[in-house]
């Protein structure tokens, strides 16, 4: 096996693993060892990619992230121009971003209460200023194909839907919390505001 492809089979276990610890155990309760244990991999494997838990944390949220942009440019490149194929792929994911037992919702938050220590600090920048780089290029790309009107900036909108969607993560967070809005009532509002009818 090449090294590139040791490489992603060892991010792949560490981050499935990892996420079913956290749904299981909850962020603070997972452990290094707890990790080891159920992966199989030793410490020297995962300490050859990540330095502790929180960067493993902000690694999952960013791997989520560029699944999403993956299955978007996906839908893109075969040749689904319409408006409706892309855009299924961002509901899938807002829609999942407000579910209780979401992984990426647990460890966001997680992270959030420990935004004073640098790697996670760093991570949490990153992962937001990716968020809505990547929310504008779905849009210009909209924009470019003629689905989204070019009236639309797709700068403060793009902002104003990862605002929206961190909100959804909250509230999806704080046990027993009224929901009046689903995250598939987002979804429609974001697809509405980026192609009126």
């Amino acid at each position: 096996m090449k090294q590139e492809e040791r490489r992603q089979q060892t991010m792949r276990l560490l981050m499935e693993t990892t996420k079913e610890l956290v749904l299981e155990k909850g962020c603070p309760f997972v452990t290094m060892q707890d990790i080891m244990n159920r992966s199989g991999l030793s410490k020297g494997a995962i300490f050859h990619y990540v330095k502790s838990k929180d960067e493993i944390f902000v690694r999952l949220l960013d791997e989520r992230l560029e699944e999403t942009n993956a299955r978007f440019l996906h839908e893109i490149e075969q040749g689904r121009l319409t408006f409706e194929e892309p855009m299924q792929v961002i509901r899938e994911s807002i829609v999942a971003y407000g579910e209780a037992h979401d992984a990426t919702n647990k460890v966001l938050m997680y992270l959030l209460g420990k935004e004073d220590a640098p790697v996670v600090a760093a991570g949490l920048k990153r992962y937001y200023e990716r968020s809505v780089a990547l929310s504008r290029l779905w849009i210009e790309t909209g924009q470019r194909h003629g689905r989204i009107p070019e009236t639309i900036d797709a700068e403060s909108t793009a902002e104003l839907f990862v605002l929206l969607t961190f909100g959804l993560r909250v509230r999806a967070s704080i046990p027993d919390a009224k929901a009046v809005v689903s995250g598939h009532d987002l979804a429609s509002f974001i697809a509405d505001k980026l192609h009126p009818r």
